[in-house]
């Protein structure tokens, strides 16, 4: 089982995880979030057990807000 974390207050809202990885990425205003994710003091969290296309998401992103725990 991995992990996926998105420290949500840094996300600038590139759009770059929501391309790569559309199933668990999306747009929400100006920033992107988590897909049925947990939020808790500003961090999108869940667990899954194929991490997809995220890993993409996590190197693409420019502010490194995506973080993979596997």
């Amino acid at each position: 089982m991995a992990k996926i974390i998105q420290k949500h207050e840094e996300c600038i809202g590139c759009g770059a995880c929501t391309a790569l990885d559309p199933i668990n990425w999306e747009m929400n205003g100006d920033k992107a979030i988590l897909k049925d994710a947990e939020l808790k003091e500003g961090i999108y969290s869940k667990e899954v057990e194929n991490i997809g296309s995220s890993k993409d998401a996590e190197n693409a992103c420019p502010v490194k807000c995506i973080i993979i725990e596997e």
